[in-house]
């Protein structure tokens, strides 16, 4: 069994009320963030590859594309733009590449990062070895 990660970046604005910092988090500001997809599986045997990454490259793209430069309150999709729904918002758009185990974005300049595992549903498959398709 491998798991594999591959990331991308992208610059997204967004503006959050109702937490500790008050105005500061209400004024639209910015950040730099860091996504990470992660697929598991075993090797085809004739390819040598759990998934041809083009395949995740390609969905990861058009996640990128929907959010870079992107005002993230106005992605009616994502919901209040926070690390938990910008997690489960990116997992949701890639999950059809392969057998994503996690979507895990970062804000670096925050130190800070949030992991998706899925739906319940997702992550007992995960664990028992379903063969689903997701």
């Amino acid at each position: 069994m491998w798991e594999l990660t591959k990331s991308f970046k992208f610059e997204a604005a967004h503006a959050l009320s109702g937490t500790t910092l008050k105005d500061a988090g209400e004024e639209i500001h910015g950040h730099s963030f860091r996504a990470e997809v992660t697929i598991r599986g075993t090797a085809d045997p004739a390819s040598g590859m759990v998934l041809d990454l083009g395949v995740l490259e390609e969905r990861m793209s058009e996640v990128q594309r929907m959010l870079d430069h992107k005002l993230l309150n106005r992605i009616e999709a994502l919901g209040p733009p926070t690390l938990e729904n910008l997690s489960r918002f990116i997992f949701e758009r890639v999950q059809n590449a392969g057998r994503v185990t996690r979507v895990r974005v970062h804000r670096d300049s925050c130190n800070e990062s949030c992991t998706y595992y899925g739906s319940r549903t997702t992550v007992e498959a995960l664990a028992v070895g379903d063969s689903c398709e997701m």
